[in-house]
């Protein structure tokens, strides 16, 4: 049973930055603040590049490098670009998923390994860096990572993410053995089983207590923060890779649509759904993390409510629970010192609140569940939800490899393409062999920060600009009703024209002068890790004026040979 292409770029689209990188920056820009940026950023730059890939695609029936050879053999480098970036994302994503996979056979244990420290050699107590962090830290620091202390301490390779790695690319192999038409029913699971998991989650997030806490912190807006141009950027960023622009899968699904497909309907639903998702996803999340939050908050202040009792003659632990701020304004007033000898631990609950990067998904949800009941059930739910969401945007991240490497016929027809998949994912697996190092999450870092955010802005502005003034917006707006029916609204035609390359060009310029402003984030490491950081950038985006240079050059040799003839 075939899905629809549609299904392949919702499954696409909606992927783990729906989850944990979108609550994130939620939190750190201000709440509710962000989705200002965030909608605008849709609107006026998502939205827009969305419908322009899928129907682009459709039209033309050809993945990324058929298109833009089509349009112009001078824009075939943006084809080449998108396909190096899909292949250096998915690098990197499906490590995500093998560090998914290490903590979904860790989730079947009773009871579950990071609920508590492990005993030390001798058995006299804990081990010491668990005990002065906790268990989940150390499970995820120590446990899965393995981590060393900065980017150059390789070590050796961990063999649990090797085989989690290898039984990640294996699994892709399977589903897309061959190509789209293979994913038939696994986009099925992959795309809808993640909002059964997600509703559940919301129904059990906001039962627990502290859960409103969460939300008022999520919802709060601190409109201030508006004012840092980098929240601008993130927004943006968060758009592309959110939506998988510029990747070349969404063009390689769509011309996989009837030609009559109506692609602008599909656009503005694939979109809304994809955001819809990331919100809707951020209100479990921060549900659970007010209650794991709260219950953190509860117990500091429990500890400092005990050393208070032991030192004066108080009331009990529940009155002074209710009133601690009032007790402790008195007692520090008119015995400071006693106070101050007592060294009481300081109770915020903005700081427990906190989180940041991956630790949103495998620290802070996972610190949260051992503190629910049935913590195993939710445990094996969570991280199936998450693989879910990975492989189906893998899924997408293969076809734009795939397909562009048919189109390039650097691969001879002959070629099956089971032999063809295989070789991809096992060089791929090779390649990403780096990520399962002691330093493996440094260098995830690494080309998540690189590749993943100037080279799509740098691809989708000349998607954009080649359609419009090379194609022919006139030419291409009589595709699109010629497929839908209708002509593109004033909306379309202003956004294609001006404010969706404005827009990226803008973003563009601020990053670059934000870069050139701070202070480099790998500025203590060797030079050679400063020039992968820029290879990233430039492998993808050097093929566009590359080709381009390539095709002038064939041109003027050919007329030059031309006339002297």
């Amino acid at each position: 049973m075939k899905a629809p292409p549609l299904f392949h770029c919702v499954g696409f689209a909606v992927g783990l930055g729906n989850v944990w990188r979108f609550p994130y920056l939620c939190q750190i820009y201000g709440g509710g603040a962000f989705l200002i940026p965030y909608v605008i950023a849709l609107i006026f730059e998502g939205i827009p590049l969305f419908h322009l890939e899928l129907a682009i695609g459709q039209r033309l029936r050809k993945g990324s490098i058929g298109v833009w050879n089509t349009i112009s053999p001078y824009f075939g480098g943006v084809g080449i670009g998108s396909l190096m970036v899909s292949f250096i994302v998915s690098l990197y994503y499906n490590t995500i998923l093998a560090w998914v996979m290490w903590y979904f056979i860790n989730s079947f244990q009773e009871p579950l390994p990071w609920s508590a420290c492990p005993l030390n050699g001798n058995r006299t107590g804990y081990i010491e860096e668990c005990h002065e962090s906790t268990a989940v830290n150390y499970f995820w620091y120590r446990r899965a990572l393995n981590i060393g202390s900065d980017i150059t301490d390789s070590g050796n390779l961990q063999w649990w993410l090797v085989l989690c790695l290898a039984i990640c690319w294996a699994i892709v192999y399977i589903c897309t053995i061959r190509g789209i038409e293979s994913t038939g029913k696994a986009i099925y699971v992959t795309a809808i089983f993640p909002y059964l998991v997600l509703t559940i989650f919301l129904i059990r997030g906001l039962a627990l207590p502290g859960a409103t806490e969460g939300l008022v912190y999520f919802f709060t807006p601190n409109m201030n923060i508006l004012k840092n141009p980098r929240v601008w950027l993130d927004a943006a960023t968060q758009i592309f890779f959110s939506l998988s622009l510029a990747f070349g899968g969404l063009i390689a699904f769509s011309s996989y649509n009837s030609p009559k497909n109506d692609c602008e309907k599909d656009a503005v639903t694939i979109a809304i759904v994809n955001s819809m998702t990331s919100l809707y996803a951020s209100i479990p999340i921060f549900s659970i993390l007010g209650f794991k939050a709260t219950t953190r908050y509860w117990d500091c202040l429990d500890r400092n409510i005990i050393g208070i009792i032991n030192e004066f003659d108080l009331p009990d632990q529940s009155i002074m629970r209710d009133n601690y701020t009032i007790w402790f304004g008195f007692l520090n007033t008119t015995h400071p010192k006693k106070i101050t000898s007592l060294k009481l631990r300081s109770c915020d609950l903005q700081e427990f609140l906190d989180a940041s990067g991956t630790g949103l998904a495998f620290i802070v949800f996972t610190e949260a569940i051992i503190l629910m009941p049935g913590s195993q059930g939710w445990a094996v739910l969570f991280f199936i939800m998450l693989f879910c969401l990975g492989l189906s945007s893998m899924f997408g991240n293969i076809e734009g490899i795939l397909t562009p490497l048919l189109e390039l016929h650097v691969v001879s027809k002959s070629v099956p393409k089971e032999v063809l998949s295989g070789v991809l994912c096992l060089v791929s697996f090779v390649i990403a062999l780096c990520f399962t190092l002691r330093s493996g999450s440094y260098w995830l870092e690494v080309f998540d920060s690189y590749a993943g955010s100037l080279p799509l802005l740098i691809i989708a502005f000349f998607e954009v600009t080649g359609v419009v003034y090379v194609y022919g917006i006139k030419r291409f707006s009589d595709d699109v009703k010629w497929m839908t029916g209708r002509q593109p609204n004033f909306y379309w035609q202003v956004s294609w024209r001006i404010i969706s390359p404005l827009l990226m060009l803008t973003v563009f310029i601020a990053f670059v002068t934000l870069q050139t402003q701070k202070q480099p984030s790998y500025k203590d490491y060797p030079a050679w890790i400063l020039a992968i950081c820029v290879l990233l950038v430039v492998l993808p985006c050097i093929f566009i004026p590359m080709v381009a240079f390539y095709h002038l050059i064939k041109r003027v040799l050919g007329r030059r040979k031309k006339e002297g003839t």
